[in-house]
């Protein structure tokens, strides 16, 4: 065999748990002295970090030193070992084909020597890959049993970026961000949307574990996650409590299902432009009144036809009919009232409370039916006629926690309207509309004097909610 002038040194490794590439680095040094050993000159280097080759994922390093060989760049090929190259014995017949129509025929490792030239020298490879391949699986379903079996004793799952709320251990609460997270979910149980709060973290330069921007898409895993509320999940579905203490309660956690699922059916909204969509009624014919803008003013009106079926005789300028409600919620916000209305809706979260334990042992229940099934106590018959009638409960649970509201939208706001004045114009739209529909149900407008050019008083009439 001639001497390689041209050769490629390609290293590999599946999984790098440090992130310093330091088996890829030993890898290279073998390779180097290999290369050096006999007289051969390497002219690059090609390296996949934290990549496996059984995944079936592209490997970018290897698939342009394929290219470089089939371009007749390389005349030789260095690797440690041959799993190193390739783990599935489909992708060994690629790369040895396009050896052979490049003219490529040595191959060395530090184990071995390979000549691709030859029969002998494929069969030697085919078995190799063969053998590296059925290790690969055995490896893989390991993994799996171990994943699943840590998952069901409620230790935390791999990975080296730790979670938001909780330190590098994957356990301990780190208070800073739990204290956001409960706000994140308070703010979105009230009402607020998942983007109005990304602007809101994003803006006080709370940024992720890595440091990013929050995008909507990492705000949901986040709040649908079990981890945040004390429980370990594996592929999507709770087996188990953890052992790390939750930031949230399970209730909670189902209450934030509840509501995306709420948002789910009721569709996308364009982004809110006025405080009082929805909550105000015409005063002649009590429909309800809509949003429109005549030139540069915003205004509610009543509005005729089969899809809003209202008289059509009442108009009122937005502007100063929501600065006048704003007022009156924050007046209403410091009054005894209100401490009797919340203490009112602490009743409601004992309901909360109550469904969400009968949701827990239906869907226990549930499990095992399915377990009973398997072990063939029960028929397939007997299985489905209970399983239908555990899942009509647990879908009625489902949709009347979807329907309920807890007081996360006033937290910390009740006896401090003062306060809240104070920095209201801070607050976006869209959590200024929360607050205001946690407090108003609905407010009436009366007709107004003609002509007149300023907001009489006399025509809102309000109804608080309890």
């Amino acid at each position: 065999m001639g001497v390689p002038g041209s050769a490629g040194v390609y290293a590999r490794i599946s999984s790098d748990v440090t992130g310093e590439g330091l088996g890829v680095k030993r890898q290279l040094e073998d390779c180097r002295k290999l290369a050096a050993d006999r007289g051969w000159v390497v002219a690059e280097e090609y390296v996949d970090n934290d990549i496996s080759a059984f995944s079936g994922k592209t490997r970018p390093a290897y698939e342009r030193m394929l290219a470089d060989i089939q371009d007749g760049h390389r005349d030789g090929v260095i690797v440690y070992n041959l799993d190193r190259l390739t783990r599935q014995p489909i992708e060994l017949e690629q790369f040895s084909q396009v050896c052979e129509r490049a003219g490529v025929k040595q191959m060395a490792t530090v184990t071995t020597d390979i000549n691709l030239g030859n029969d002998d020298g494929l069969f030697t490879a085919r078995i190799l890959a063969a053998v590296a391949a059925k290790e690969s699986a055995r490896k893989s379903a390991r993994q799996k049993r171990k994943a699943r079996q840590d998952a069901e004793a409620g230790k935390p799952g791999g990975g080296n970026t730790r979670p938001f709320g909780y330190n590098d251990d994957k356990i301990t609460v780190r208070k800073s961000e739990a204290k956001i997270i409960r706000t994140i979910m308070a703010r979105f149980l009230a009402g607020e949307s998942l983007r109005s709060i990304a602007i809101w973290l994003n803006e006080k330069h709370a940024p992720t574990v890595t440091g990013l921007e929050w995008k909507t898409t990492t705000l949901k895993g986040m709040l649908t996650s079990g981890r945040i509320a004390g429980l370990r999940t594996h592929h999507g579905e709770v087996v188990a409590d953890a052992i790390w203490p939750g930031i949230i309660t399970p209730l909670e956690r189902q209450q934030v299902l509840a509501m995306f699922e709420s948002k789910k059916v009721s569709g996308r909204r364009a982004p809110r432009r006025y405080l009082l969509s929805g909550l105000l009624r015409c005063g002649r014919c009590g429909n309800k009144l809509y949003t429109a803008a005549r030139v540069k003013t915003r205004r509610y009106i009543c509005i005729t036809g089969p899809d809003h079926g209202g008289c059509g005789k009442l108009t009122i300028v937005a502007a100063p009919v929501e600065q006048w409600i704003t007022e009156a919620i924050l007046l209403r916000l410091d009054t005894p009232a209100m401490t009797t209305a919340i203490t009112g809706r602490v009743a409601l979260d004992d309901h909360q409370g109550a469904l969400f334990t009968s949701l827990q042992e239906d869907q226990v229940q549930l499990k095992e039916l399915a377990s009973l099934w398997a072990q063939k106590v029960i028929t397939s018959t007997e299985w489905a006629t209970a399983r239908t009638s555990i899942q009509g409960r647990i879908h009625t649970a489902e949709r009347q926690l979807a329907h309920l509201t807890g007081n996360s939208a006033l937290e910390g706001f009740v006896g401090k309207g003062r306060e809240l004045r104070a920095r209201w114009e801070a607050l976006n739209l869209e959590r200024q509309t929360v607050i205001v529909g946690a407090v108003l149900d609905y407010a009436t407008i009366r007709p107004g004097t003609p002509g007149s050019r300023s907001l009489d008083p006399r025509r809102i009439a309000l109804t608080w909610r309890r």
